[in-house]
């Protein structure tokens, strides 16, 4: 007869009652104490452990990988007060030990990156391809990438590719969160505004920031430029000047913690399909990247062919890193 598994906390002797519970027919084996010394003699060279760190071992059970038992360990410094569990793989002859990670890779990885509410280029929402960008506009690599590989990409791949922008601007550049608050700002008002501000100011980002230049001053040209834009496509000027004026910085800073959360410490930093690449990359190994993402798809890529030769050369120089 099998009995129902009580609710959650209940007393830990009802447990034994459940069907599919039985501890009376299993008995927890320990680890030998050749086999626990060889153990932690490994841990102890591989692993930094605290000052003063004791390790404790539970007890052998089964584990996902054939041939081996999983053994949960303990440790406990005594100096510091810091602690942490993990957990090994041990073979049946006691001959080799592992540790195994497991990802979760059930999910869409197009939704692995949010690009919901950015202004896009190229296709639609549900194109099979999704680029997210990281970008800071004070980053010359940035402008580099921007100015050579977008315009090739999306005349390329049409719409079977749309392209996304988060700011990400670094606190080593003096004027790119202010860019980045503005562009947000003329963003809210018209998305096609925000990529032609973005094509400006990437395009002459170094004009800003010379050594002649203040701070102050290549701010009050960043907002002329995207003022300048949103008269051009008709946006409430009163709205528009507002925001920049506030200068408040809540999403972008909410985009750094989740570029940090995604471990993007460069610009720029590009998720194809969430595939991550970062730097200075050559631009065909961008469209390979791109290619296998529509393939994944189901979709044929079009003709590499298609590309201009002249977009090909334009590559980055890999031997400079990302800023």
């Amino acid at each position: 007869m099998s009995v129902g598994c009580p609710a959650p906390l209940k007393a830990l002797l009802l447990l034994a009652l459940c069907g599919s519970i039985s501890f009376a027919q299993t008995k927890p084996t320990e680890l030998s104490p050749k086999l626990r010394q060889k153990i932690e003699a490994l841990l102890r060279s591989k692993i930094e452990l605290p000052a003063a760190t004791s390790i404790s071992y539970g007890f052998l059970g089964p584990s996902e990988l054939p041939g081996y038992e999983k053994i949960p360990i303990t440790y406990n410094s005594q100096a510091t007060g810091a602690h942490g569990k993990l957990s090994l793989l041990v073979s049946l002859d006691g001959a080799h030990v592992a540790q195994l990670t497991t990802y979760d890779i059930a999910s869409d990885p197009r939704s692995m990156v949010p690009s919901e509410g950015r202004p896009a280029r190229g296709g639609t929402a549900d194109a099979p391809v999704i680029v997210v960008g990281f970008d800071d506009l004070e980053c010359p690599f940035c402008g580099r990438l921007h100015g050579e590989l977008f315009p090739s990409l999306v005349d390329h791949y049409k719409d079977q590719v749309r392209v996304v922008y988060q700011s990400f601007p670094s606190d080593g550049h003096p004027w790119a969160m202010h860019a980045a608050v503005d562009t947000d700002c003329l963003a809210q008002e018209s998305p096609s505004a925000y990529w032609t501000a973005v094509d400006t100011i990437h395009a002459h980002a170094a004009e800003y920031g010379g050594p002649s230049r203040k701070l102050d001053v290549a701010e009050q040209e960043i907002d002329k430029v995207v003022a300048n834009q949103g008269k051009q496509f008709n946006v409430d000027e009163a709205k528009l000047n507002a925001c920049m004026v506030k200068q408040d910085t809540t999403k972008e800073r909410a985009t750094l913690a989740l570029g940090d959360k995604l471990g993007v410490d460069h610009t720029p930093t590009l998720f194809i399909n969430g595939a991550k690449t970062e730097g200075a990359v050559p631009i065909e190994f961008i469209f390979d990247l791109i290619d296998n993402a529509l393939r994944s798809e189901g979709k044929i890529p079009p003709p590499r062919q298609a590309i201009s030769s002249e977009a090909l050369k334009k590559q980055p120089d890999p031997a400079h890193s990302a800023f």
